[in-house]
């Protein structure tokens, strides 16, 4: 009598058991963010919601890093991982805990002297400065806490747990939904924070989140788990930081080139006034919860392209690709019909004036369909990425942004004001679909694809 192996999950089902979880995380972060933007805009005015959004390029900017050195973290694990060499996945751990912890410390020191240097930079209205000041400050000195709850999600998945990091948002989401309103109506006898209330929240709840985070993993005995084995790992390793570097400072450059964009168009967007500076708050908000889905399909497939590596499986790439691309037209496409549906409903939860709810209204109309061929380009990227090929994909992206995104935003803005800053985003997206594609195709996959390490 013979025993039939187990029966393989068709990949599409593998895919959504590890996407699902990560794309809640997604839209749980959003989510957040979101919340801070309603109880700002409701329980102060749209001023307070200028504040907040003001300092959102700056923290995109300061978080790059620490993005950069967890992909990288990310890609070598998986692969490790894939390998089952669990030994490597903690030497791996614990040196980008060593590095990013020492990052955290330095860039949030800095950021938080400098603050009020960053936002005359940007352009801040001057009825709002020395909110945004307080704001800038207290999220600053946070970044070391944001920096390691960012990487300890990534390592996390780069061992194939997706679910963890999902219930730790959640905490850090249901916190921080008590404790924001709590500080600005002063309830249980807490004083009024005004504005900077929601930046206090958010230090707590991510801090509330890590603290979960790392007594879970130690209860899991994850391989990764936040102990005495691993600390004895935070140690440097000028080999395996090279590693680490050959795949996360391109990424973290893309990110810094992301940032400034950012920079350069809310600059744009800031000299026409606090309503509008709201209004690329509220539509960046709205637009996330698009746009995170679409960046978790590509992380996903950057994921399981590195355990398929890992464990000798690269043949397996191409189906890995284009289950990435059936998801993100079928998920990324239905959040772009929801939001076209509901964004009058959506916005006016946090902007009360008919004006900004207006013209936020159509910014969103004018690149909400364009997220679709932003999953595209994430996901070709994210394959690619997953073997340690990352400066041709982060070249043709920063390309996209620099020749196309920039230029297009300047000129339409001087002929047809403040919307040209949108319509920059779908001219760059079609730009990095199109070569991303190409580059997939037509080179990288005519390349012999082997483990990093």
């Amino acid at each position: 009598m013979t025993t039939e192996a187990p029966r393989q999950l068709p990949l599409w089902r593998t895919f959504l058991v590890f996407l699902l979880p990560m794309m809640l995380s997604n839209i749980l972060q959003s989510l957040s963010g979101t919340l801070n933007g309603v109880f700002l805009g409701q329980l102060i005015d749209v001023d307070a919601m200028a504040t907040a959004s003001v300092l959102f390029p700056v923290m995109f900017f300061c978080i790059s890093l620490v993005i950069g050195v967890a992909t990288g973290a990310t890609v070598l694990i998986g692969q490790a991982y894939g390998a089952r060499d669990m030994a490597l996945v903690r030497r791996i751990a614990g040196l980008v805990l060593l590095v990013v912890l020492i990052s955290g410390v330095v860039i949030g020191g800095l950021g938080a002297v400098f603050a009020p240097d960053l936002l005359r930079i940007l352009g801040t209205p001057e009825n709002i400065f020395a909110d945004a000041t307080r704001y800038a400050r207290i999220i600053m000195v946070s970044m070391p806490v944001m920096f390691l709850f960012i990487l300890a999600t990534s390592i996390l998945r780069g061992v194939g747990d997706t679910v963890t990091p999902l219930w730790a948002l959640i905490f850090s989401t249901l916190t921080g939904a008590i404790l924001t309103p709590a500080l600005i109506l002063g309830w249980a006898g807490l004083p009024k924070l005004g504005p900077p209330s929601a930046a206090i929240a958010s230090v707590v709840s991510i801090t509330v989140a890590l603290a979960w985070l790392c007594w879970r993993m130690n209860q899991k005995k994850m391989a990764v788990a936040p102990n005495i084995e691993l600390f004895r790992h935070m140690r440097f390793d000028g080999a395996m930081l090279a590693r680490v570097l050959r795949i996360g400072v391109p990424t973290g450059v893309q990110m810094v080139i992301f940032a400034l964009s950012e920079i350069v168009l809310l600059g744009l967007a800031n000299a026409y006034g606090s309503d509008v500076t709201a209004a690329y708050g509220a539509t960046t908000q709205v637009l996330s919860y698009v746009q995170f889905p679409a960046m978790s399909i590509g992380i996903s497939a950057s994921i399981l392209a590195a355990q398929a590596i890992g464990a000798g499986k690269a043949d397996s790439l191409d189906k890995i690709m284009r289950t990435a691309q059936l998801l993100n037209l079928v998920i990324t496409g239905l959040g772009v019909i929801v939001v076209y549906l509901l964004s009058h409903t959506i916005i006016s939860l946090f902007i009360t004036e008919p004006d900004v709810i207006k013209m936020t209204d159509r910014l969103i109309a004018i690149v909400l369909w364009s997220l679709l061929l932003f999953g595209v380009s994430v996901a070709f990227s994210g394959i690619m990425r997953g073997s340690g090929t990352v400066l041709a994909p982060t070249g043709i992206a920063i390309f996209a942004i620099l020749a196309v995104e920039i230029p297009v935003a300047i000129v339409m803005t001087r002929h047809i004001g403040v919307e040209g800053v949108w319509w920059a985003y779908p001219a760059a997206f079609a730009a990095m679909a199109v070569m991303q594609g190409a580059y997939y195709y037509l080179v990288w996959r005519r390349q012999k694809i082997e483990r990093l390490v």
